[in-house]
């Protein structure tokens, strides 16, 4: 059904070339991730995970194979009614270790779902990427070498997997420059802050040092960048003059 699909995808795709010039690209989602070193670190640490949960695995089985070994062992000297009590122990100990596995390895356990969650920011920048590389160089059709559609050839010249690597990269990086750029704002503001209020303390006189402090604060007294880069230049002028 596959090959079938792409063989129909091929032949539209040839009779539209036929019509007009189609430019396809394709990427390599696996050889994308396994660059990604946001990727990587996710792997690390479900796999980290996924050991915890075999290691709790094997206790419990471990323990459920000496619980056997014992009522065999020493069946011979225990009552019918206390085998019965053991079995029943082993039985409901099985039962959780199953229950315990699915939780965790299961079809709806935990690791396919956390890491679909950790996963899911990755495969929105890989998207992401994609629909801006396409838009701006283009590209008609861009497949995917990974996804379930059958590749029987591709030339590597077709491979855009690397720019959408670079894009990604880019992206990144302006969020970490933003952030940046945030976190200056943030300190120069806490600076401007600090001076007014060392303004107020230095400058006014002393009556009216307490209504000047409770107005500047005052949590419902917002000054505006303006009015604080006024006072800070108030401040540098006051120092002036009393250098001269």
């Amino acid at each position: 059904m596959k090959r079938i699909s792409f063989f129909i995808l091929l032949t539209i795709t040839n009779i539209t070339y036929s019509q007009k010039g189609v430019k396809i690209g394709y990427i390599d989602t696996e050889y994308i991730l396994q660059n990604l070193p946001e990727f990587n670190q996710i792997s690390s640490r479900l796999e980290e995970k996924a050991q915890d949960w075999k290691e709790e695995i094997d206790k419990r089985s471990r323990e459920i194979n000496q619980k056997k070994e014992s009522l065999n062992s020493e069946r011979f000297l225990l009552t019918k009614e206390m085998i019965e009590v053991i079995e029943e122990e082993i039985t409901i100990d099985l039962e959780e270790l199953s229950e315990y596995q699915q939780k965790r390895f299961g079809p709806r356990g935990d690791l396919i779902i956390q890491k679909k969650q950790l996963i899911q920011p990755i495969q929105d920048q890989i998207f992401n990427a994609i629909r801006e590389i396409a838009k701006n160089k283009k590209y008609d059709f861009i497949f995917d070498k990974s996804a379930d559609i059958v590749m029987l050839y591709s030339d590597k010249r077709y491979d855009i997997s690397d720019q959408i690597l670079r894009t990604i990269s880019r992206s990144n990086n302006r969020k970490k420059l933003d952030s940046k750029k945030d976190k200056r704002e943030a300190e120069n503001e806490n600076l401007i802050d600090e001076s007014i209020t060392e303004i107020v303390n230095n400058n006014e006189p002393k009556d009216d040092k307490n209504q000047k402090s409770k107005l500047v604060n005052d949590p419902n007294k917002k000054l505006t960048v303006k009015e604080l880069l006024e006072l800070r230049k108030q401040k540098n002028s006051n120092k002036t003059k009393v250098k001269d």
